[in-house]
């Protein structure tokens, strides 16, 4: 195994540690790989010093070059971003420092992974980081909820991924268990289906939702998980939403006597729900006129249809308004509170 091989394994490792999510030894295990010869290696460092190795340039940042990038990480204009926005940010400005991983490093080796000002210190309960987007595909939100089946006890388990911008079901599985096995399933196949990855992942903190098959699968896409704090569903509230439209739809079943069954009936509901549900928090479009674009063409030609009505009936309005459609250029989940403030 060649240096830039370990220092990729180092890499994975730190990734998820630092954030809280999985535990190191359960890394290791999952990549065969024994805890002491990770101490080893980054006691050592990585590069093969036996005689007559082959040699390689470092790649490693000179001190003044990370000093300035945790400078900039810490500015005022990102010190509330995680690394990936930041690194997003900077390419539009026509800047590249690093790459965003790097920026986690970094952030790692100055204690600031969570806390660049003192003002954010806090337990490890705080609120989720605000997610935005502002077209399809870049913020994902998944869960899985239970069926019930024919025999008491036994349950299938729906995986869901919801888009966070039009509130579409993107992608969705049923199986007879929970695994992060299967949730790596469903990611894989909805990352090929939709021919793209999301920036960023949400969910809460079940053991399938930080399972290391699902989080080696979100690594080497380079994708950013993001967890509710425990036992807060408030974290995940559209996923949720979702659900109760679900199990609260006139046609859901009492329950289920197969998962063959239980797939045909999602099947026709996630149908429904994408290309026929007048969402509410989507200003009454469905998930896919607004994934089309269509939903701009809509609320216009609402507008236009109330403007005339009250140019007809001026009677009816007195001095009020009509009511106007507006298109929200920004989806937003676990929104900052102290910048609505």
């Amino acid at each position: 195994m060649n240096a830039e091989d370990k220092q990729d394994i180092l890499d994975f490792i730190d990734f998820y540690v630092v954030l809280g999510i999985v535990h190191q030894k359960t890394l290791c295990k999952y990549l065969g790989i024994s805890v002491r010869t990770i101490q080893r290696w980054r006691k050592n460092g990585t590069a093969d010093k036996r005689k007559g190795s082959e040699r390689k340039i470092p790649r490693k940042l000179k001190p003044e070059e990370r000093r300035r990038i945790y400078q900039e990480l810490c500015s005022p204009e990102y010190k509330d971003l995680n690394p990936n926005e930041i690194y997003n940010f900077l390419l539009d400005k026509g800047i590249y420092l690093a790459s965003s991983r790097t920026f986690y490093r970094i952030l790692k080796e100055f204690n600031a992974i969570y806390h660049r000002t003192e003002e954010r210190k806090g337990n490890s309960k705080k609120k989720p980081d605000e997610l935005k987007a502002t077209a399809a595909n870049q913020v994902w939100m998944w869960d899985i909820t239970w069926l019930k089946t024919d025999v008491r006890g036994i349950y299938y388990y729906a995986y869901v991924i919801e888009d966070l911008y039009d509130r579409s079901i993107v992608g969705w599985m049923i199986f007879d268990s929970e695994s992060d096995v299967h949730a790596a399933e469903l990611f894989d196949a909805t990352c090929r289906k939709e021919n793209c990855h999301p920036d960023f992942v949400h969910s809460d903190n079940g053991e399938p939702m930080k399972g290391i098959t699902l989080c080696a699968f979100y690594y080497q896409l380079g994708i950013i998980p993001s967890f509710s704090r425990p036992r807060v569903s408030d974290d995940n509230p559209y996923i949720e939403s979702f659900f109760k439209t679900t199990k609260y739809h006139a046609g859901y079943p009492k329950c289920f006597h197969s998962l063959k069954e239980s797939r045909e009936w999602f099947s026709n509901f996630i149908h429904w729900y994408n290309y026929e549900h007048k969402h509410s928090n989507l200003q009454y479009v469905t998930p896919m006129e607004k994934r089309k674009g269509k939903h701009s063409g809509i609320f216009e030609n609402r507008n236009s249809v109330l403007e005339k009505a009250k140019l007809n009936h001026p009677e009816r309005w007195g001095s009020r308004n009509t009511k106007r459609y507006e298109v929200r250029k920004v989806e937003v989940l676990n929104p900052d509170e102290r910048k609505s403030a």
